[in-house]
Protein backbone atom coordinates (compact mmCIF):
# COMPACT_ATOMS: atom_id res chain seq x y z
CA UNK A 1 0.00 0.00 0.00
CA UNK A 2 3.08 2.21 0.93
CA UNK A 3 4.67 1.60 -2.64
CA UNK A 4 1.24 2.21 -4.38
CA UNK A 5 1.26 5.80 -2.44
CA UNK A 6 4.72 6.75 -3.23
CA UNK A 7 4.12 5.85 -6.51
CA UNK A 8 1.01 7.97 -6.85
CA UNK A 9 3.41 10.80 -5.14
CA UNK A 10 5.64 10.54 -7.62
CA UNK A 11 3.57 10.66 -10.71
CA UNK A 12 1.62 13.67 -9.39
CA UNK A 13 5.46 15.36 -8.61
CA UNK A 14 6.50 14.49 -12.32
CA UNK A 15 3.37 15.83 -13.61
CA UNK A 16 3.81 19.08 -11.55
CA UNK A 17 7.47 19.77 -12.05
CA UNK A 18 8.10 17.81 -15.67
CA UNK A 19 7.76 20.92 -18.26
CA UNK A 20 8.94 23.52 -15.78
CA UNK A 21 12.36 21.16 -14.90
CA UNK A 22 12.93 21.00 -18.67
CA UNK A 23 11.88 24.39 -19.32
CA UNK A 24 14.12 25.35 -16.43
CA UNK A 25 17.25 22.76 -17.78
CA UNK A 26 16.83 24.16 -21.08
CA UNK A 27 16.80 28.28 -20.07
CA UNK A 28 20.46 27.56 -18.18
CA UNK A 29 21.61 26.14 -20.80
CA UNK A 30 20.87 28.89 -23.08
CA UNK A 31 21.64 31.60 -20.54
CA UNK A 32 24.76 29.81 -19.20
CA UNK A 33 26.24 30.54 -22.28
CA UNK A 34 25.04 33.53 -23.75
CA UNK A 35 26.31 35.41 -19.62
CA UNK A 36 29.95 34.51 -20.69
CA UNK A 37 29.54 35.60 -24.14
CA UNK A 38 27.57 38.27 -22.92
CA UNK A 39 30.68 39.63 -20.68
CA UNK A 40 33.27 39.27 -23.22
CA UNK A 41 31.56 40.82 -25.62
CA UNK A 42 31.28 43.71 -22.93
CA UNK A 43 34.76 43.62 -22.33
CA UNK A 44 35.61 43.35 -25.86
CA UNK A 45 33.29 47.04 -26.48
CA UNK A 46 34.90 48.68 -23.90
CA UNK A 47 38.52 48.06 -25.23
CA UNK A 48 36.97 49.12 -28.46
CA UNK A 49 35.42 52.23 -27.32
CA UNK A 50 38.52 53.26 -25.52
CA UNK A 51 40.23 52.94 -28.52
CA UNK A 52 37.63 55.12 -30.29
CA UNK A 53 37.82 57.72 -28.34
CA UNK A 54 41.62 57.84 -28.17
CA UNK A 55 41.58 57.99 -32.27
CA UNK A 56 38.64 60.29 -31.65
CA UNK A 57 40.95 62.85 -29.27
CA UNK A 58 43.45 62.70 -31.89
CA UNK A 59 41.34 63.79 -34.50
CA UNK A 60 39.96 66.27 -32.55
CA UNK A 61 43.19 68.20 -31.68
CA UNK A 62 44.59 68.01 -35.08
CA UNK A 63 41.20 69.30 -36.54
CA UNK A 64 41.34 72.33 -33.55
CA UNK A 65 44.96 73.26 -34.12
CA UNK A 66 44.05 73.67 -38.12
CA UNK A 67 41.40 75.70 -37.59
CA UNK A 68 43.67 77.55 -35.59
CA UNK A 69 46.12 77.64 -38.24
CA UNK A 70 43.49 78.62 -41.07
CA UNK A 71 42.33 81.80 -38.54
CA UNK A 72 45.69 82.97 -38.53
CA UNK A 73 46.08 82.55 -42.09
CA UNK A 74 43.56 84.60 -42.53
CA UNK A 75 44.60 87.07 -40.66
CA UNK A 76 47.91 86.95 -42.68
CA UNK A 77 46.19 87.47 -45.95
CA UNK A 78 43.95 89.96 -45.14
CA UNK A 79 47.76 92.03 -43.81
CA UNK A 80 49.03 90.80 -46.97
CA UNK A 81 46.46 92.82 -49.24
CA UNK A 82 46.12 95.75 -46.94
CA UNK A 83 50.43 96.25 -47.55
CA UNK A 84 49.71 95.20 -51.37
CA UNK A 85 46.99 98.43 -51.34
CA UNK A 86 49.46 100.72 -49.15
CA UNK A 87 52.71 99.61 -51.63
CA UNK A 88 51.06 99.81 -55.03
CA UNK A 89 48.42 103.22 -54.41
CA UNK A 90 50.00 106.26 -53.48
CA UNK A 91 49.01 108.79 -51.17
CA UNK A 92 47.85 107.54 -47.38
CA UNK A 93 44.66 109.05 -47.83
CA UNK A 94 43.48 106.84 -50.52
CA UNK A 95 45.12 104.00 -49.58
CA UNK A 96 43.30 104.23 -45.97
CA UNK A 97 39.37 104.56 -47.91
CA UNK A 98 40.72 101.68 -49.88
CA UNK A 99 41.66 99.59 -46.42
CA UNK A 100 38.62 100.77 -45.16
CA UNK A 101 36.36 99.64 -48.11
CA UNK A 102 38.53 96.30 -48.38
CA UNK A 103 38.07 95.23 -44.66
CA UNK A 104 36.29 91.25 -44.76
CA UNK A 105 33.45 91.37 -42.62
CA UNK A 106 33.27 87.76 -42.79
CA UNK A 107 36.75 87.56 -40.62
CA UNK A 108 34.80 88.63 -36.73
CA UNK A 109 38.39 87.83 -35.52
CA UNK A 110 39.82 90.90 -36.91
CA UNK A 111 39.32 93.74 -34.92
CA UNK A 112 40.87 96.65 -36.22
CA UNK A 113 43.24 97.31 -38.80
CA UNK A 114 46.30 99.93 -38.74
CA UNK A 115 48.91 101.30 -40.94
CA UNK A 116 52.10 101.96 -39.35
CA UNK A 117 54.43 104.56 -40.69
CA UNK A 118 58.25 104.38 -40.07
CA UNK A 119 58.11 106.99 -37.54
CA UNK A 120 56.04 104.10 -35.31
CA UNK A 121 53.14 106.73 -35.66
CA UNK A 122 49.41 105.24 -36.77
CA UNK A 123 48.99 106.92 -39.96
CA UNK A 124 45.83 105.37 -40.71
CA UNK A 125 43.00 102.48 -38.81
CA UNK A 126 39.68 101.47 -39.75
CA UNK A 127 39.16 102.90 -36.17
CA UNK A 128 39.51 106.39 -36.46
CA UNK A 129 40.45 106.64 -32.20
CA UNK A 130 44.05 104.49 -32.75
CA UNK A 131 45.32 107.43 -35.77
CA UNK A 132 47.91 109.44 -34.16
CA UNK A 133 48.99 106.22 -31.48
CA UNK A 134 52.91 106.00 -31.33
CA UNK A 135 53.88 102.04 -32.06
CA UNK A 136 57.44 102.21 -31.81
CA UNK A 137 58.66 100.37 -28.69
CA UNK A 138 55.93 97.34 -29.91
CA UNK A 139 58.20 94.65 -30.17
CA UNK A 140 55.90 92.67 -32.85
CA UNK A 141 56.33 96.09 -35.18
CA UNK A 142 60.03 96.58 -34.70
CA UNK A 143 60.38 92.40 -35.21
CA UNK A 144 58.08 92.81 -38.36
CA UNK A 145 60.60 95.50 -39.80
CA UNK A 146 63.69 93.52 -38.83
CA UNK A 147 62.49 90.22 -40.01
CA UNK A 148 60.31 91.40 -43.08
CA UNK A 149 58.08 88.85 -42.64
CA UNK A 150 54.63 88.38 -41.28
CA UNK A 151 54.97 88.28 -37.41
CA UNK A 152 52.14 87.13 -34.69
CA UNK A 153 52.79 88.33 -30.92
CA UNK A 154 52.21 86.85 -27.75
CA UNK A 155 49.30 87.60 -25.03
CA UNK A 156 49.13 91.23 -24.91
CA UNK A 157 46.66 92.99 -22.84
CA UNK A 158 45.31 96.76 -24.59
CA UNK A 159 47.10 99.55 -22.99
CA UNK A 160 43.78 102.01 -22.76
CA UNK A 161 40.99 99.48 -23.44
CA UNK A 162 42.55 96.26 -21.27
CA UNK A 163 41.04 93.91 -23.65
CA UNK A 164 43.25 90.67 -24.14
CA UNK A 165 44.28 90.21 -27.48
CA UNK A 166 47.44 89.83 -29.76
CA UNK A 167 48.61 91.43 -32.37
CA UNK A 168 49.50 90.60 -36.12
CA UNK A 169 51.92 92.60 -38.31
CA UNK A 170 53.32 92.27 -41.47
CA UNK A 171 55.94 94.70 -42.90
CA UNK A 172 54.81 96.37 -46.74
CA UNK A 173 58.90 96.74 -47.31
CA UNK A 174 58.07 92.74 -48.24
CA UNK A 175 56.28 93.78 -51.43
CA UNK A 176 57.97 97.29 -51.88
CA UNK A 177 61.52 97.84 -50.34
CA UNK A 178 61.25 101.81 -50.42
CA UNK A 179 58.37 101.70 -48.15
CA UNK A 180 58.97 101.68 -44.42
CA UNK A 181 55.34 101.27 -43.43
CA UNK A 182 53.85 97.82 -41.47
CA UNK A 183 50.49 96.85 -41.75
CA UNK A 184 49.00 95.53 -38.28
CA UNK A 185 46.02 93.62 -36.95
CA UNK A 186 44.55 93.36 -33.76
CA UNK A 187 42.84 89.61 -33.29
CA UNK A 188 40.14 89.05 -31.33
CA UNK A 189 40.72 85.98 -28.34
CA UNK A 190 37.43 85.27 -28.09
CA UNK A 191 36.73 83.86 -31.52
CA UNK A 192 40.05 82.16 -30.90
CA UNK A 193 38.15 80.05 -28.16
CA UNK A 194 34.89 79.73 -30.23
CA UNK A 195 36.99 77.78 -32.98
CA UNK A 196 37.85 75.55 -30.38
CA UNK A 197 34.35 74.74 -28.64
CA UNK A 198 34.43 71.47 -30.19
CA UNK A 199 36.70 70.25 -27.84
CA UNK A 200 35.41 71.95 -24.59
CA UNK A 201 31.94 69.88 -25.16
CA UNK A 202 33.92 66.68 -24.74
CA UNK A 203 34.07 64.89 -21.33
CA UNK A 204 37.50 64.51 -19.36
CA UNK A 205 38.94 66.90 -22.24
CA UNK A 206 40.98 70.04 -21.70
CA UNK A 207 42.45 72.44 -23.95
CA UNK A 208 43.98 75.47 -24.30
CA UNK A 209 46.23 77.92 -26.90
CA UNK A 210 49.01 79.02 -25.34
CA UNK A 211 51.79 81.65 -26.71
CA UNK A 212 55.72 81.05 -26.89
CA UNK A 213 55.88 82.65 -22.94
CA UNK A 214 52.98 80.07 -21.96
CA UNK A 215 50.27 82.58 -21.51
CA UNK A 216 46.67 81.34 -22.10
CA UNK A 217 45.68 82.70 -25.39
CA UNK A 218 42.20 80.85 -25.85
CA UNK A 219 40.39 78.12 -24.35
CA UNK A 220 36.85 76.24 -25.13
CA UNK A 221 35.44 76.31 -21.50
CA UNK A 222 35.81 79.43 -19.25
CA UNK A 223 37.93 80.89 -21.58
CA UNK A 224 36.53 84.14 -19.26
CA UNK A 225 38.98 82.48 -16.08
CA UNK A 226 41.52 81.07 -18.21
CA UNK A 227 42.46 83.99 -20.57
CA UNK A 228 46.07 85.65 -20.08
CA UNK A 229 46.53 83.21 -17.02
CA UNK A 230 50.04 81.40 -17.02
CA UNK A 231 49.79 77.26 -18.44
CA UNK A 232 51.22 76.92 -14.60
CA UNK A 233 48.17 78.17 -12.84
CA UNK A 234 46.13 76.07 -15.61
CA UNK A 235 45.02 73.01 -13.13
CA UNK A 236 45.53 69.35 -14.53
CA UNK A 237 48.22 71.00 -17.35
CA UNK A 238 50.91 72.90 -15.06
CA UNK A 239 52.59 69.32 -14.53
CA UNK A 240 53.65 69.45 -18.41
CA UNK A 241 53.96 73.06 -19.24
CA UNK A 242 57.46 72.97 -19.49
CA UNK A 243 58.17 69.33 -21.89
CA UNK A 244 55.24 71.39 -23.88
CA UNK A 245 56.81 74.68 -24.61
CA UNK A 246 60.10 73.70 -24.85
CA UNK A 247 60.11 70.82 -26.93
CA UNK A 248 61.48 71.59 -30.62
CA UNK A 249 58.62 68.93 -32.42
CA UNK A 250 55.81 70.68 -34.61
CA UNK A 251 53.35 67.87 -32.52
CA UNK A 252 54.24 65.50 -30.03
CA UNK A 253 52.66 63.98 -27.35
CA UNK A 254 53.15 62.77 -23.44
CA UNK A 255 51.69 60.47 -21.02
CA UNK A 256 51.51 61.03 -17.05
CA UNK A 257 50.01 60.76 -13.73
CA UNK A 258 48.32 63.51 -12.19
CA UNK A 259 48.45 64.47 -8.51
CA UNK A 260 44.94 63.38 -8.26
CA UNK A 261 46.38 59.90 -9.44
CA UNK A 262 44.46 60.31 -13.06
CA UNK A 263 46.00 58.93 -15.72
CA UNK A 264 46.54 61.57 -19.10
CA UNK A 265 47.31 61.80 -22.24
CA UNK A 266 48.33 65.29 -23.83
CA UNK A 267 49.00 65.76 -27.31
CA UNK A 268 50.77 69.30 -28.36
CA UNK A 269 51.20 71.21 -32.26
CA UNK A 270 52.47 74.21 -33.06
CA UNK A 271 50.74 77.01 -34.87
CA UNK A 272 52.29 77.56 -38.05
CA UNK A 273 53.79 81.04 -38.27
CA UNK A 274 53.36 81.84 -34.74
CA UNK A 275 54.94 80.64 -31.13
CA UNK A 276 51.79 79.50 -30.31
CA UNK A 277 50.90 76.08 -29.35
CA UNK A 278 47.88 74.00 -28.84
CA UNK A 279 47.66 71.57 -25.96
CA UNK A 280 44.97 69.36 -25.17
CA UNK A 281 44.61 66.80 -22.44
CA UNK A 282 42.58 63.51 -21.99
CA UNK A 283 41.27 62.38 -19.00
CA UNK A 284 40.59 58.63 -19.66
CA UNK A 285 39.12 57.57 -16.75
CA UNK A 286 36.62 60.61 -16.99
CA UNK A 287 36.24 59.93 -20.94
CA UNK A 288 35.03 56.50 -20.55
CA UNK A 289 33.11 56.96 -17.13
CA UNK A 290 30.24 56.66 -19.32
CA UNK A 291 31.12 53.33 -21.04
CA UNK A 292 32.08 51.83 -17.30
CA UNK A 293 28.24 52.83 -16.03
CA UNK A 294 26.79 51.33 -19.26
CA UNK A 295 28.80 48.18 -18.62
CA UNK A 296 27.69 48.10 -14.71
CA UNK A 297 24.13 48.61 -16.00
CA UNK A 298 24.47 46.26 -18.67
CA UNK A 299 26.13 43.66 -16.13
CA UNK A 300 22.61 44.40 -13.63
CA UNK A 301 20.46 43.98 -16.79
CA UNK A 302 21.88 40.56 -17.65
CA UNK A 303 21.79 39.55 -14.39
CA UNK A 304 17.82 40.16 -14.26
CA UNK A 305 17.24 38.80 -17.42
CA UNK A 306 18.78 35.52 -16.34
CA UNK A 307 16.68 35.68 -13.31
CA UNK A 308 13.78 36.34 -15.19
CA UNK A 309 14.15 33.50 -17.79
CA UNK A 310 14.95 31.15 -15.37
CA UNK A 311 11.57 32.23 -13.06
CA UNK A 312 9.43 31.91 -16.28
CA UNK A 313 10.79 28.96 -17.02
CA UNK A 314 9.55 27.20 -13.59
CA UNK A 315 6.22 29.13 -13.94
CA UNK A 316 5.29 28.99 -17.24
CA UNK A 317 2.95 26.19 -18.19
CA UNK A 318 3.41 24.34 -21.52
CA UNK A 319 0.14 25.12 -22.84
CA UNK A 320 0.37 29.26 -22.19
CA UNK A 321 3.98 28.99 -23.88
CA UNK A 322 4.69 25.68 -26.50
CA UNK A 323 1.20 25.06 -27.74
CA UNK A 324 0.45 29.06 -28.84
CA UNK A 325 4.08 29.30 -30.37
CA UNK A 326 3.12 25.90 -32.35
CA UNK A 327 0.05 27.64 -33.63
CA UNK A 328 1.78 30.78 -35.01
CA UNK A 329 4.88 28.51 -35.83
CA UNK A 330 2.58 26.35 -37.92
CA UNK A 331 0.41 29.00 -39.67
CA UNK A 332 3.86 31.00 -40.15
CA UNK A 333 4.99 27.77 -42.29
CA UNK A 334 1.76 27.70 -44.13
CA UNK A 335 2.51 31.33 -45.27
CA UNK A 336 6.14 30.90 -45.54
CA UNK A 337 5.22 27.49 -48.02
CA UNK A 338 2.70 29.91 -50.36
CA UNK A 339 -0.49 29.89 -48.42
CA UNK A 340 -0.96 33.40 -48.60
CA UNK A 341 -4.48 33.27 -47.00
CA UNK A 342 -3.06 31.80 -44.30
CA UNK A 343 -3.85 33.36 -41.13
CA UNK A 344 -3.84 32.92 -37.20
CA UNK A 345 -6.90 32.63 -35.08
CA UNK A 346 -6.93 34.52 -31.94
CA UNK A 347 -9.85 31.55 -30.53
CA UNK A 348 -7.45 29.05 -29.16
CA UNK A 349 -4.85 31.59 -28.09
CA UNK A 350 -4.21 33.09 -24.48
CA UNK A 351 -4.90 37.21 -24.62
CA UNK A 352 -1.11 37.94 -24.23
CA UNK A 353 -0.59 36.51 -28.10
CA UNK A 354 -3.63 37.78 -29.35
CA UNK A 355 -1.52 41.28 -30.13
CA UNK A 356 0.99 39.01 -31.83
CA UNK A 357 -1.10 37.39 -33.84
CA UNK A 358 -2.84 40.23 -35.25
CA UNK A 359 0.58 41.87 -35.95
CA UNK A 360 1.36 38.36 -38.12
CA UNK A 361 -2.11 38.98 -39.70
CA UNK A 362 -1.48 42.69 -40.72
CA UNK A 363 1.80 41.90 -42.13
CA UNK A 364 0.38 38.65 -43.58
CA UNK A 365 -1.88 40.87 -45.53
CA UNK A 366 0.05 43.62 -46.39
CA UNK A 367 2.96 40.68 -47.78
CA UNK A 368 0.18 39.24 -49.83
CA UNK A 369 -0.99 42.47 -51.26
CA UNK A 370 2.56 43.26 -52.35
CA UNK A 371 3.34 40.13 -53.73
CA UNK A 372 0.06 40.70 -55.59
CA UNK A 373 1.62 43.93 -56.90
CA UNK A 374 5.07 42.39 -57.37
CA UNK A 375 4.30 39.44 -59.47
CA UNK A 376 1.46 42.02 -61.54
CA UNK A 377 4.38 44.43 -62.27
CA UNK A 378 6.87 41.72 -62.57
CA UNK A 379 4.40 40.47 -65.70
CA UNK A 380 4.21 43.89 -66.88
CA UNK A 381 8.02 44.55 -66.98
CA UNK A 382 8.27 41.06 -68.64
CA UNK A 383 6.19 42.10 -71.50
CA UNK A 384 7.56 45.01 -71.73
CA UNK A 385 11.38 44.05 -72.18
CA UNK A 386 9.80 41.28 -74.31
CA UNK A 387 8.50 43.29 -77.00
CA UNK A 388 10.19 45.46 -79.90
CA UNK A 389 8.62 49.06 -79.87
CA UNK A 390 8.28 49.19 -83.59
CA UNK A 391 7.35 46.36 -84.92
CA UNK A 392 4.95 45.44 -81.82
CA UNK A 393 6.35 41.69 -82.28
CA UNK A 394 8.34 39.92 -80.01
CA UNK A 395 12.14 40.90 -79.37
CA UNK A 396 14.96 38.51 -79.53
CA UNK A 397 14.61 37.99 -75.93
CA UNK A 398 10.55 37.35 -76.44
CA UNK A 399 11.08 35.10 -79.05
CA UNK A 400 14.45 33.38 -77.37
CA UNK A 401 12.31 32.59 -74.54
CA UNK A 402 9.11 31.29 -76.67
CA UNK A 403 11.26 28.96 -78.64
CA UNK A 404 12.75 27.24 -75.49
CA UNK A 405 9.20 27.00 -74.36
CA UNK A 406 8.24 25.44 -77.72
CA UNK A 407 10.96 23.47 -78.25
CA UNK A 408 10.62 21.83 -74.78
CA UNK A 409 7.07 21.07 -75.39
CA UNK A 410 7.55 19.63 -79.12
CA UNK A 411 10.27 17.09 -77.49
CA UNK A 412 7.92 16.29 -74.91
CA UNK A 413 4.90 15.17 -76.92
CA UNK A 414 7.60 14.21 -79.95
CA UNK A 415 6.27 16.56 -82.52
CA UNK A 416 7.41 18.82 -85.11
CA UNK A 417 8.52 22.26 -84.81
CA UNK A 418 8.99 24.71 -87.52
CA UNK A 419 11.07 28.56 -87.94
CA UNK A 420 11.06 30.95 -90.58
CA UNK A 421 13.92 33.43 -90.88
CA UNK A 422 12.44 36.71 -92.47
CA UNK A 423 15.05 39.13 -94.20
CA UNK A 424 14.01 42.28 -95.93
CA UNK A 425 15.61 42.31 -99.12
CA UNK A 426 17.86 45.66 -99.90
CA UNK A 427 17.21 47.19 -96.99
CA UNK A 428 20.19 49.03 -96.37
CA UNK A 429 19.80 50.64 -99.95
CA UNK A 430 16.01 51.21 -98.99
CA UNK A 431 16.99 53.45 -95.78
CA UNK A 432 19.63 55.15 -98.15
CA UNK A 433 17.20 55.82 -100.85
CA UNK A 434 14.17 56.86 -98.63
CA UNK A 435 15.56 57.65 -95.22
CA UNK A 436 15.54 56.13 -91.40
CA UNK A 437 11.78 57.53 -91.22
CA UNK A 438 10.80 55.68 -93.94
CA UNK A 439 12.52 52.43 -92.85
CA UNK A 440 11.00 52.67 -89.86
CA UNK A 441 7.61 53.08 -91.39
CA UNK A 442 8.34 50.28 -93.60
CA UNK A 443 9.51 47.49 -90.67
CA UNK A 444 6.40 48.32 -89.32
CA UNK A 445 3.82 47.41 -91.88
CA UNK A 446 5.81 44.25 -91.75
CA UNK A 447 5.11 43.95 -88.13
CA UNK A 448 1.77 43.78 -88.54
CA UNK A 449 1.76 41.66 -91.71
CA UNK A 450 4.09 39.18 -89.78
CA UNK A 451 1.58 39.45 -86.98
CA UNK A 452 -1.48 39.01 -88.95
CA UNK A 453 -0.07 35.58 -90.44
CA UNK A 454 1.50 34.05 -87.11
CA UNK A 455 -2.64 34.69 -85.54
CA UNK A 456 -4.12 33.18 -89.00
CA UNK A 457 -1.22 30.04 -88.43
CA UNK A 458 -1.35 29.76 -84.87
CA UNK A 459 2.74 30.64 -85.05
CA UNK A 460 4.93 33.06 -83.33
CA UNK A 461 6.10 35.98 -84.90
CA UNK A 462 8.98 38.11 -83.36
CA UNK A 463 11.82 40.61 -85.12
CA UNK A 464 14.72 39.04 -84.37
CA UNK A 465 16.90 41.98 -85.08
CA UNK A 466 17.36 44.97 -87.45
CA UNK A 467 15.45 43.95 -90.67
CA UNK A 468 15.47 40.20 -90.15
CA UNK A 469 12.22 38.95 -88.34
CA UNK A 470 11.21 35.38 -87.37
CA UNK A 471 8.30 33.62 -87.49
CA UNK A 472 7.93 30.01 -85.17
CA UNK A 473 5.26 27.40 -86.48
CA UNK A 474 4.54 24.78 -83.68
CA UNK A 475 3.66 21.54 -84.57
CA UNK A 476 3.72 21.98 -88.12
CA UNK A 477 5.52 20.34 -91.07
CA UNK A 478 8.84 21.09 -93.47
CA UNK A 479 5.54 21.39 -96.19
CA UNK A 480 3.14 23.52 -94.14
CA UNK A 481 5.88 25.74 -93.13
CA UNK A 482 7.04 26.10 -96.46
CA UNK A 483 3.26 27.01 -97.43
CA UNK A 484 3.42 30.06 -94.70
CA UNK A 485 7.04 30.96 -96.09
CA UNK A 486 5.41 31.50 -99.27
CA UNK A 487 2.52 33.17 -97.94
CA UNK A 488 4.43 35.57 -96.01
CA UNK A 489 7.04 36.27 -99.12
CA UNK A 490 3.82 36.86 -101.29
CA UNK A 491 1.81 39.14 -98.54
CA UNK A 492 4.71 41.40 -98.07
CA UNK A 493 5.34 42.12 -101.95
CA UNK A 494 1.16 42.63 -102.03
CA UNK A 495 1.72 45.01 -99.81
CA UNK A 496 3.24 47.04 -102.81
CA UNK A 497 5.44 49.46 -100.56
CA UNK A 498 7.57 51.07 -103.07
CA UNK A 499 11.66 50.30 -103.45
CA UNK A 500 12.77 51.99 -106.85
CA UNK A 501 16.48 50.37 -106.37
CA UNK A 502 14.63 46.55 -106.18
CA UNK A 503 14.27 44.47 -109.24
CA UNK A 504 10.85 44.30 -108.15
CA UNK A 505 10.49 47.80 -107.53
CA UNK A 506 8.98 47.26 -104.27
CA UNK A 507 9.52 45.79 -101.09
CA UNK A 508 10.46 41.83 -100.94
CA UNK A 509 11.64 39.53 -98.71
CA UNK A 510 13.49 36.28 -98.65
CA UNK A 511 13.07 33.63 -96.18
CA UNK A 512 14.58 30.65 -94.45
CA UNK A 513 12.92 27.98 -93.45
CA UNK A 514 13.87 24.95 -91.28
CA UNK A 515 11.86 22.19 -89.78
CA UNK A 516 13.02 19.32 -87.10
CA UNK A 517 11.49 17.23 -85.05
CA UNK A 518 13.44 18.26 -81.46
CA UNK A 519 15.60 15.69 -79.66
CA UNK A 520 17.68 15.09 -77.04
CA UNK A 521 21.14 15.56 -79.36
CA UNK A 522 19.94 18.92 -80.36
CA UNK A 523 19.36 22.46 -79.21
CA UNK A 524 17.08 25.26 -80.29
CA UNK A 525 20.25 27.62 -81.39
CA UNK A 526 21.00 24.55 -84.13
CA UNK A 527 17.18 25.40 -85.57
CA UNK A 528 17.88 28.68 -85.84
CA UNK A 529 21.52 28.09 -87.24
CA UNK A 530 19.69 25.99 -89.96
CA UNK A 531 16.73 28.76 -90.82
CA UNK A 532 19.57 31.20 -91.45
CA UNK A 533 21.33 28.91 -93.58
CA UNK A 534 18.12 28.70 -95.61
CA UNK A 535 17.98 32.47 -95.90
CA UNK A 536 21.47 33.12 -97.28
CA UNK A 537 21.02 30.38 -99.66
CA UNK A 538 17.60 32.37 -99.94
CA UNK A 539 19.49 35.68 -100.71
CA UNK A 540 21.88 33.67 -102.93
CA UNK A 541 18.96 32.59 -105.50
CA UNK A 542 17.83 36.12 -106.20
CA UNK A 543 16.24 37.24 -103.41
CA UNK A 544 12.86 37.23 -102.98
CA UNK A 545 12.03 33.57 -102.38
CA UNK A 546 11.73 30.72 -100.05
CA UNK A 547 14.70 28.08 -99.47
CA UNK A 548 13.56 24.99 -97.35
CA UNK A 549 17.20 23.58 -95.38
CA UNK A 550 17.15 20.05 -94.65
CA UNK A 551 17.45 20.33 -91.03
CA UNK A 552 16.95 16.81 -89.63
CA UNK A 553 16.79 14.97 -92.21
CA UNK A 554 19.82 12.08 -93.46
CA UNK A 555 21.79 13.66 -95.87
CA UNK A 556 25.33 12.53 -96.62
CA UNK A 557 26.88 12.66 -93.47
CA UNK A 558 25.80 15.28 -91.01
CA UNK A 559 22.12 15.39 -91.69
CA UNK A 560 22.11 18.90 -92.76
CA UNK A 561 21.67 19.92 -96.23
CA UNK A 562 19.99 22.60 -98.47
CA UNK A 563 17.15 21.83 -100.59
CA UNK A 564 15.00 24.22 -102.58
Amino acid sequence: MSRVSFNRKRAKLKQLLGIRARLALLAVILVAPLMLERARSLEDARSKQIAAAAAEFSSLAKHSADTEREVISSVETVLKSAAYIRASVGGIGKSCDMLRASLPTNLPWIRNILIVGGDGRVQCSTSNTAVGADMSDRAYYKKARETRDFVFSDFLLGRESHVPMVMAAYPVAALNSENDAVVLASVNLDWMSKVMSNLGRRPGVSAVLVDSNGTVLAAPSNPAQLVGKSLDEVPLLSAIAEPALTSDEDEGSLSFTAADGSKRAISFARIAGTGARLIVSNDEDEATAAIDRDIRTAYLQLGFVSLFVLLGALIAAEKLIVQPIQILAGTAKRFGHGDWSARATRDHLPSEFVPLARAFNAMAAKLSQRERELLATNDRLTVIASIDMLSGLANRRGFQSRLDFEWMKAQQYGCELSLLMIDVDHFKLYNDTYGHREGDACLTKLGETLAAIAAETMGFAGRYGGEEFCLLLPNATADRAREVGELVRASVQDLALPHRTSLHQCVTVSVGVACTTPSDSQDPGELIEAADAALYAAKHRGRNTVVEHGFGRPSGGNGIAIAS
